[in-house]
């Protein structure tokens, strides 16, 4: 059986995220929630004595919006199971003399001594 000798080969569709677009994009998540909440408590400030009802839905959305935004951020890398595996085996190839499996055999010798025996005297 032979070995392989070259290097392994991977697919790069099956590979996850770098590790810096990973953080960077919980970053931008957590920045995105972050804005959010500041927009719903100055919100809930301006319309405290106008729009009491919105008020208080603003102020509960900026209250909760932090420990939401941090558990999403914390929430670690993607998980993808369903990919297929990332390491392709490198493809056989035939060793060198040896003749492709497609291609026919090298006909069959007829039976019987190859050389001339022994103790014979070629014909002059």
């Amino acid at each position: 059986m032979r070995k392989q000798s070259g290097p392994e080969v991977f697919r790069i569709t099956g590979a996850r995220q770098g590790l810096a677009d990973d953080v960077r994009g919980r970053q931008r998540r957590y920045i995105i929630s972050m804005s959010v909440r500041t927009v719903s408590v100055v919100l809930a400030a301006t319309l405290w004595n106008v729009e009491r009802h919105v008020a208080v839905v603003a102020l509960a959305l900026g209250v909760l919006l932090p420990y939401v935004a941090v558990v999403i951020a914390n929430a670690g890398r993607e998980n993808a199971p369903s990919l297929p595996s990332t390491f392709v085996p490198a493809p056989m190839r035939p060793a060198l003399g040896t003749a492709p499996a497609a291609a026919p055999a090298e006909p069959a010798a007829e039976p019987g001594p190859t050389c001339r025996g022994a103790g014979t005297r070629p014909a002059d």
